[in-house]
């Protein structure tokens, strides 16, 4: 008997090859790839809330090989003939995929904390289409077209949404304009550099002078700098452990007081107008990461915009989930820097988010492994700084906005369109005829508690300051160039999401 079925195994292996290929090849609108759920690549979203730059409809969106080709109002659709292959997604969201500008992936050399297919996972689960991966925290940091070069060859085959690169701009290329130049024409969006010590060995800090020629560079390519703005100053800072208990998080929070931020944010301002005012840098674009301080620093950077300056500004998440006085003690998953601060400062951040003061959101997703980010039985000052967030930016977003009226063309702006726009990315971010088909669908009103029963797809799901909360908002499908990557648990079989480069 058992030497009948191994003779018939091969028989019908080749019998169902054949008739799944007899299938498809005789089935002209199906296209087998294992970069998709769905065997098409002509089809019609429909939903009764599609998020459009022009407001929110009822009506169907068409994509044709990887792009939106139409967008139509449900009475137009209605009056259509023959449209072919339909998902009718009822009354689920229809937006624009997330673009996160702001993640550490770590990968190559650190993949152990991080790495773009347990990334990209996560992302694509959280409906996020594209992110831009940051030039450190992986090994080497991404300084010159040899370290690209590797985070290519990283990444090729191992992307489930769309990656882009940020370069870095740090002392040892700062004034070697031919090294930034050729970064910059590999492809590399913009570039990125630390005001203060990074934690990365080959990722040192850079000063003014550095940062005016980066900017000189950078006008040519008419790419941003982006900028970790906090500057080391002599203050209650200096924390003696004898006296602070390095497990009270009040602890840590003296060691980057606002004022860390208002400096280095007052520093750049001066420095970008002597650079662009008639001179060599006109044209470059300054945009500050991750922004904590609503106080003097916000201030600064919306008298810079009322002035002109080509400037913009991300918060996070966290910093609008979170404020200091709810972290308890030795609960090191929430260090990060800029710090997490008070909640008069988290609703101010929420205000400015609201009227247009911040530009856009990002995650700072900033993984390690348990034993750095839970060092030393929770000493603040010793554990590894940084937010684990990256599938859950949508739910996050919508959950804690709800409380100040967040709309779904708010979320849209803060996560597509905007942060499109920064990375030179104008085939993406919106829901238009002729941008690729990244696109989320999700069920705002599912409500769900983060934890280990759920399928998280990030390396090390505990460090998240996010587990054990209740959050509203269910990633339904998620579209990257037209194919379904992500649905309801299930991703595509190959990673083929592509590598984003600037041209």
């Amino acid at each position: 008997m058992d030497n009948l079925i191994w003779r018939i195994l091969p028989l019908l292996a080749l019998t169902a090859s054949f008739l799944y290929f007899f299938y498809f090849s005789n089935n002209p609108k199906l296209v087998y790839s294992d970069c998709s759920l769905i065997p098409y690549n002509h089809y019609w979203i429909t939903s009764k809330i599609i998020v459009t730059p022009h407001g929110i409809i009822a009506g169907a969106v068409e994509v044709d090989g990887g792009r939106i080709v139409s967008v139509v109002k449900e009475k137009d659709w209605r009056r259509g003939s023959e449209r072919g292959d339909v998902f009718d997604y009822g009354e689920a969201v229809v937006m624009p995929g997330l673009i996160d500008v702001h993640a550490h992936l770590d990968d190559p050399g650190r993949s152990e904390w991080e790495g773009f297919p347990s990334g990209t996972k996560a992302a694509a689960a959280g409906g996020i289409t594209a992110l831009i991966d940051m030039p450190l925290n992986s090994d080497p940091s991404t300084v010159s077209v040899e370290t690209l070069r590797l985070k290519l060859e990283a990444a090729e085959k191992n992307i489930y949404v769309d990656v882009g690169f940020w370069g870095g701009l740090v002392p040892e290329n700062a004034f070697n304009a031919s090294c930034l130049e050729a970064l910059l024409s590999a492809g590399v969006l913009g570039l990125k550099s630390f005001m203060c010590p990074s934690g990365i060995n080959d990722f040192p800090m850079t000063n003014a002078s550095h940062i005016k020629e980066g900017l000189y560079v950078l006008a040519k390519y008419r790419r941003p700098l982006l900028v970790h703005a906090e500057i080391e100053e002599e203050s209650e800072g200096l924390i003696d452990d004898d006296v602070n208990d390095p497990r009270h998080y009040s602890t840590y929070l003296k060691t980057r007081p606002p004022s860390w931020e208002e400096a280095a944010i007052r520093e750049l301002l001066t420095v970008s107008k002597e650079t662009r005012i008639g001179g060599p840098a006109e044209g470059a674009h300054l945009h500050i990461v991750h922004l904590s301080d609503s106080g003097s620093s916000l201030q600064l950077l919306k008298q810079a915009k009322n002035d002109g300056d080509s400037v913009s500004v991300e918060t996070c998440p966290h910093y609008l989930a979170f404020s200091a006085e709810e972290i308890q003690d030795g609960d090191t998953r929430f260090k990060c820097a800029p710090p997490i601060r008070d909640a008069a400062n988290r609703e101010a951040l929420w205000k400015a988010l609201l009227e247009g003061d911040l530009d856009m959101l990002s995650s700072d997703h900033s993984p390690t492994m348990p034993e750095l980010k839970l060092l030393n039985e929770g000493n603040f000052l010793r554990a590894w700084g940084g937010i684990s967030s990256l599938q859950f930016l949508l739910p996050v977003t919508w959950t804690y906005g709800q409380k100040y009226g967040v709309t779904l063309e708010q979320l849209a702006l803060w996560w597509s369109e905007r942060p499109a726009k920064l990375a030179g990315q104008e085939s993406k971010g919106g829901i238009v005829a002729g941008k690729h088909a990244d696109i989320v669908i999700w069920d705002p009103n599912f409500e769900f508690n983060l934890n280990d029963d759920l399928s998280i797809y990030t390396k090390h799901p505990s460090i998240s300051a996010y587990m054990g909360t209740k959050l509203y908002g269910k990633v339904l499908a998620t579209f990257v160039r037209g194919n379904l990557v992500y649905k309801e648990g299930r991703h595509a079989p190959a990673a083929c999401g592509s590598p984003i480069l600037a041209k």
